[in-house]
């Protein structure tokens, strides 16, 4: 069976690194790993790739700091040409980024069937890019390979046959435990900028809804720097995030914090087991932060992990609508719900069978 594996963004590398090892165990699957360049520098791809032993990618399409829409046409186009030369079996995408739905799209018009991981999330907001990212994959893709009984619900609701539904769990809670390890006997983040476990806030700030929303953009990074006079506040800072502050006028409000370059997995791991709470815009570390006993705060008026936020890991804070200030200080030392919404963490070894048998 020939696979071509699609990613481009960093939430797509940690998820290919786990299931990718797998598929490639298994000597009946070729895998091809297509990767964008959605996400193309050093610290936001290479270093997941080095770090992460991802294999190389055998096409890379260098698309990248585009408009949505001429990113995802680029991407189409690209992925076409390599879907229509390799004429693999199925097509695997991951999430929700514009190389997930360009993915899907080039495979479905090409009646290629299409594996879709981490599928059947909604934040129910549809002025998210991702949102609609998400729901056009789902109901293109044949397999639909879910994390929880939420988001399961979600594509049962929306009328999807039960019978392409896979609730597999979520590989991002593989990766955890594969990588967590790791990066305990590697990273040595925490020295390098003499952080102290427990003693600070981590934060991260990226998602299109605040960068690119000069009031929310201030709302957060105000809070984030009355927050940091009193509590360190350590901030991996999103090159795109970097250019909406400077052109919005408010690189001032940084002054404050421990501004660090994007990081590699494994010291964003080491950074949010040190953590005292999580102020994140990010779904994906919101889930890393639950893996590591970390409360987080979204900042954001929805979010597509629910299931936190019932257990009482996770709380919104609105940028604008909320006292910010207030839910990160008080988020810090509470703790939620023992319980285990994301499976056992060998969700990467039911989706290779599911792929490679059917059942």
């Amino acid at each position: 069976m020939k696979i071509i594996t699609i990613v481009g963004a960093r939430p797509q590398f940690i998820k290919a690194a786990v299931l990718s090892r797998i598929l490639r165990r298994k000597k009946e699957i070729q895998e091809i790993l297509v990767h964008t360049g959605q996400h193309f520098d050093a610290n936001m791809s290479e270093i997941f790739f080095q770090q992460m032993e991802i294999p190389e990618p055998d096409f890379f399409l260098e698309i990248a700091a585009l408009n949505h829409g001429a990113m995802t046409g680029r991407m189409l186009e690209k992925i076409e040409q390599v879907l229509l030369s390799e004429k693999p079996d199925r097509v695997l995408v991951y999430g929700d980024t514009n190389s997930t739905l360009a993915g899907a799209l080039a495979a479905v018009k090409l009646q290629i069937p299409i594996a879709h991981v981490e599928s059947g999330l909604r934040s129910y907001n549809k002025a998210m890019p991702e949102e609609i990212n998400r729901i056009l994959t789902d109901h293109a893709a044949d397999l639909l390979l879910t994390p929880t009984d939420r988001a399961t619900q979600n594509l049962l609701e929306e009328g999807i046959d039960p019978g392409r539904i896979e609730q597999v769990g979520d590989v991002m809670f593989d990766a955890m435990i594969f990588y967590g390890a790791k990066s305990e006997k590697y990273s040595q983040i925490l020295s390098k900028y003499g952080l102290e476990r427990g003693n600070y806030i981590l934060s991260t700030i990226h998602r299109q809804e605040n960068t690119d929303d000069p009031k929310r953009l201030h709302a957060i990074f105000k809070a984030l720097n009355d927050v940091g006079k009193e509590f360190s506040v350590v901030l991996p800072l999103h090159p795109r995030t970097h250019k909406c502050l400077k052109e919005a006028g408010l690189l001032k409000l940084t002054e404050g914090l421990t501004v660090l370059p994007p990081l590699g997995y494994l010291d964003m791991i080491m950074l949010e087991r040190g953590a005292a709470v999580i102020a994140t815009d990010s779904g994906g570390v919101q889930k890393e932060a639950y893996f590591n006993g970390v409360p987080s705060v979204t900042l954001r008026n929805e979010t597509e992990w629910v299931e936190l936020v019932t257990l009482g890991w996770n709380r919104l804070a609105p940028p604008g609508s909320a006292d910010i200030v207030k839910e990160i200080i008080s988020a810090i030392k509470t703790k939620g719900k023992d319980s285990k919404p994301y499976g056992d963490g060998k969700a990467a070894e039911l989706i290779a069978n599911k792929l490679l048998t059917g059942n």
